[in-house]
């Protein structure tokens, strides 16, 4: 076992979930209306879907990653409806005071719903494909056992990240007022629609010759 590999993992893993985009926010939101395993599964959902990503950067498939890229457009104006969608969805969403949602279906929801929209951004993989050679990795010819390794890391990286953030967040649930849960809720998801509203401008304007 290669140590400095997993290290990498872990470190990329990190930079990759720690920014606070549009999937963080509905992480933090769920967190704050349903609970810290809500919020932690669903993280764990995003992690899984840039994990895939992680291996194929990694091994350098260029027929699986060259057919993703070549049909980024498509899947940043899914993606990009699918936040609308969301956040409008967040928007109107009034809480009802209730206790933590439990069960083994809603934790499943949570967590496909989160990995279907991260998968929908292959903006991560872009993102690896151009920083992973500055760790020093070889796409061609790596072996399968050090990408198993990498990508190891990679998810304890990341979920270990969203086990710290949603359970910080969580912490603060019983201090937050209904009222004060709307606010966010409206706010979390006005920015989840802008970036929507931004993801597919671009498809938008390279459909109509603008950019």
């Amino acid at each position: 076992m290669d140590a400095s590999i997993v290290i990498q993992g872990v470190l990329v893993g990190l930079i990759l979930a720690v920014p606070v985009g549009p999937l963080s926010l509905m992480c933090i939101r769920r967190t704050l209306s349903e609970g810290r395993l809500h919020g932690i599964l669903s993280g764990i959902g995003v992690t899984a879907a840039d994990a895939v990503y992680a291996l194929v950067a990694f091994l350098g498939l260029t027929a699986i990653s060259g057919l993703i890229i070549s049909h980024v457009l498509f899947l940043r104006a899914f993606a990009g409806l699918v936040l609308i969608a969301v956040g409008l969805r967040i928007i109107f969403f009034l809480p009802d005071g209730e206790s933590e949602k439990t069960g083994q279906e809603s934790y499943t929801r949570d967590f496909l719903s989160m990995l279907t929209l991260a998968i929908a951004s292959p903006m991560t993989l872009l993102f690896l494909m151009v920083t992973l050679p500055g760790y020093g990795l070889v796409f061609g010819g790596t072996s399968l056992f050090a990408a198993g390794e990498f990508v190891a890391g990679f998810v304890l990286g990341s979920a270990a990240w969203w086990v710290i953030l949603c359970g910080a967040v969580g912490s603060l649930r019983s201090r937050i007022s209904p009222n004060m849960l709307v606010l966010i809720n409206r706010i979390s998801g006005l920015l989840i629609v802008c970036v929507g509203a931004v993801m597919i401008s671009e498809p938008l304007l390279i459909l109509a010759g603008l950019f």
